[in-house]
C-alpha cells in the first residue's frame, strides 16, 4: 500500500458523526475484509482514496460506487456516472444497515460490498479515518479477478505445479495471503489523511 500526499482533515466538531463501514471483497473465501470509520462529510471520491489504502490496492484502474440505482465515478467527460466528488456519505443519506458496492478495475471485476454497520457521534479523541479491523491480504494488482486469484493461491501451495516457479517470481517473496497489519494500515492513514487513530 502506498501512502498518498498528506491532506489537512478538519477537526471533528461536537455534533459531527462518523460511519463504521465493513468492506468485503466478494467471491473470495475465506473473506478479505476491512472495518473502517470515516467522517460523515467524506465524499465518495475521498472514500475511494481511503479504500485503496485500507484494502491495499495501488489505484491503477477505474472505479465506481453503485448506491441504489445510481453510479458515481471520478469526474470525466467520458464517464457515464455521477460526479463522486460532489456527494458525501451524509448527503447521500446512507443509513446503518444499508449496503452499497464499490467496483475497482472492471477488467478484473473486484467488487467490494460496503456495509454501513453504524452511524454515531465522532469521538473527539480520535482522528479519522481509522481502520479498526480486517483480515487477509489484498490480492495482487492485475492478477485476473477473484476466480483467477483462487487458482493462484492453489498454485502457490503446490511447488510441483508447472507454473509455480514463474508465478512465484511474479508475485514476489513479500506477498503473504493471510497477512493483514492493522498498525501499518493506520500508519498509512495517518500519513495520508491525518487519521489512523488517537489525535
Amino acid at each position: 500500500m502506498k501512502p498518498r500526499q498528506t491532506r489537512k482533515v478538519p477537526r471533528i466538531r461536537g455534533r459531527d458523526h462518523v460511519y463504521t463501514l465493513r468492506i468485503t471483497l466478494r467471491d473470495i473465501q475465506p473473506p478479505i475484509w476491512r472495518r473502517l470509520v470515516v467522517r460523515a462529510h467524506t465524499s465518495l471520491a475521498e472514500l475511494h482514496e481511503i479504500l485503496q489504502d485500507v484494502v491495499g490496492w495501488q489505484n491503477y484502474h477505474l472505479w465506481g460506487f453503485t448506491i441504489g440505482p445510481s453510479l458515481y465515478e471520478a469526474p470525466d467527460p467520458e464517464a457515464s456516472g455521477l460526479d463522486a466528488t460532489k456527494v458525501t456519505l451524509k448527503t447521500l443519506g446512507v443509513a446503518a444497515g444499508s449496503t452499497f458496492e464499490y467496483l475497482y478495475d472492471a477488467g478484473d471485476d473486484w467488487v467490494h460490498e460496503v456495509a454501513v454497520e453504524d452511524v454515531h457521534p465522532a469521538d473527539p479523541e480520535l482522528a479519522y479515518p481509522v481502520c479498526v479491523g480486517g483480515a487477509r491480504a489484498c490480492p495482487p494488482e492485475d492478477c485476473g479477478g477473484p476466480h483467477r486469484y483462487g487458482e493462484i493461491l492453489e498454485m502457490l501451495q503446490d511447488p510441483k505445479h508447472a507454473g509455480f516457479s514463474e508465478l512465484a517470481d511474479w508475485i514476489g517473496d513479500s506477498f503473504h495471503p493471510e497477512a493483514f497489519d492493522l498498525r501499518a494500515t493506520n500508519r498509512i492513514l495517518m500519513l495520508a489523511y491525518g487519521g489512523g487513530g488517537a489525535v
